[in-house]
C-alpha cells in the first residue's frame, strides 16, 4: 500500500549518489543507477514474479482439487486473489515508479487506478489474514456450534466484508474528494496525505486488524492449551451391583474400567490425531500473524506519524518499508501451504500430471 509518502526523492539514486560522492543536482533527469541499485531492483522484480506465480499455483490447486471447494479453503482463495492482485497490478507499477526516480509519468488516470488497487489489494490481504485467524479460533473454541454450514456462511460473510471494507478505504479519496493523489506539476502519485484520511486508512487497513489478530491468537493459544492440557484419565468402579462411579486419576495417562471384579486398562499416552492437528494449526496461525506484523508494522508506523508530526523520513527507508509490506503477499501462501499436507500432495499431483 503506497501510503501518503513524499515521492519527490529517489531512494535508489540517492544511495548511488552518496556512494559515488556526486551531487544530485548535477543530474538533469534521474541519477544513473549503481550496480547495487540494479541488483536491488532485480530482486524486487523477482519478488513480484515469485509472489504472482506462487499465489496462482495456490489458486489453481484450489480450483482443480474438489476437496478444496469448501471452508477454510475459500478464505485461502480470497487471500491468494488479493496477493495475486498485489503482484500483478501493484508491484510492477511500483517498480516502474522506483525506476523513474519516484516520479509519475503515466498520467492522472493510471495514477488513480494504481493507488486504488494498491490500497484495495493490500488492505484485503491484511483482512484475509484476520479472517483466517478468526475462522481457526472459532473452529477450535466452538467446534460443536461452529458446524460446516455455519462455517461456510460466516466465512463467506467475512470475505464479503473484507473486500467491501477494502473498497471503501481505497475509493474514499476519489468518491468523497478526501485529498489528492496526483500532482501533475510535481509528477507525484501518492495516497492522499490528508491527515484525517491517513488516520482513517491506517487504522482501517492495519491497526484494527492487528488488534483483532493479536487478541484472537491469544484466545487460540489459551483454547488449544486448555483443550490439550485437559486430557485426563477416568477410572470407573462399581458403587452398587448395577451402578458405576467415575473417578479422576491424573497420575497416569490411562483409562481404567472396573466392572464388578474385572479391570480393563487402556493406555492413552501421546497426543491424539486431533491434538496434533490443533497444535499444528496454532503454530501455523502464529507464524502467519507474526510474519504479517513484521512485514507491515514498520510501514504503517511511519505512515501514521509522518503526517501528524511532519517528520522527515528518508525516502530510502520509505521504499524499504513499502516493499517489506509487499513481501507479505509472498509469505502468506508459503506459510499456509507449508503446514498443510493436503496442499503439498496436491502440488505434487498437479506437477506429476504435467509430465
Amino acid at each position: 500500500m503506497d501510503g501518503p509518502l513524499n515521492l519527490s526523492a529517489t531512494p535508489w539514486a540517492a544511495a548511488a549518489n552518496r556512494s559515488s560522492g556526486s551531487p544530485p543536482a548535477a543530474l538533469p533527469g534521474r541519477a544513473p543507477l549503481s550496480v547495487f541499485s540494479v541488483l536491488l531492483l532485480t530482486l524486487l522484480a523477482l519478488l513480484a514474479a515469485a509472489t504472482f506465480l506462487w499465489n496462482v499455483l495456490v489458486l489453481a490447486t484450489i480450483l482443480r482439487v474438489r476437496a478444496f471447494h469448501r471452508v477454510p479453503h475459500n478464505l485461502v482463495a480470497s487471500m491468494a486473489v488479493s496477493d495475486v492482485m498485489v503482484a500483478a497490478l501493484v508491484m510492477p507499477l511500483s517498480l516502474v515508479h522506483e525506476l523513474a526516480g519516484r516520479r509519475w509519468r503515466l498520467g492522472r488516470a493510471l495514477c488513480h487506478v494504481w493507488i486504488a488497487f494498491d490500497v484495495l489489494c493490500c488492505t484485503a490481504s491484511i483482512w484475509n489474514v484476520t479472517a483466517i485467524a478468526l475462522d481457526r479460533y472459532w473452529s477450535l473454541s466452538r467446534h460443536l456450534e461452529y458446524t460446516l454450514r455455519a462455517r461456510r456462511c460466516i466465512s463467506n460473510a467475512m470475505i464479503g466484508l473484507t473486500w467491501a471494507l477494502s473498497a471503501v478505504i481505497a475509493l474514499a479519496p476519489l468518491l468523497f474528494g478526501w485529498g489528492e493523489t496526483y500532482s501533475e506539476g510535481n509528477q507525484a502519485c501518492q495516497v492522499s496525505q490528508e491527515p484525517s484520511y491517513t488516520v482513517f486508512s491506517t487504522f482501517g487497513a492495519f491497526y484494527l486488524p492487528l488488534c483483532v489478530v493479536l487478541f484472537v491468537y491469544w484466545k487460540i493459544y489459551k483454547a488449544a492449551k486448555f483443550r490439550i492440557g485437559s486430557r485426563k484419565s477416568n477410572s470407573i468402579t462399581p458403587v452398587a451391583p448395577e451402578g458405576l462411579e467415575v473417578k479422576e486419576a491424573s497420575q497416569q495417562s490411562q483409562m481404567v474400567f472396573t466392572v464388578r471384579h474385572a479391570t480393563v486398562t487402556f493406555q492413552t499416552d501421546g497426543d491424539t490425531w486431533r491434538e496434533q492437528k490443533e497444535k499444528k494449526a496454532v503454530l501455523m496461525v502464529g507464524i502467519l500473524i507474526g510474519v504479517f506484523v513484521l512485514c507491515w508494522i514498520p510501514f504503517f508506523i511511519t505512515e501514521l506519524i509522518n503526517p501528524l508530526c511532519s517528520c522527515d523520513i528518508p525516502p530510502i527507508w520509505k521504499s524499504i518499508f513499502l516493499w517489506l509490506g509487499y513481501s507479505n503477499s509472498f509469505f502468506n501462501p508459503l506459510i499456509y501451504t507449508a503446514f498443510n499436507k493436503n496442499y503439498n500432495n496436491a502440488f505434487r499431483n498437479l506437477f506429476s500430471r504435467q509430465h
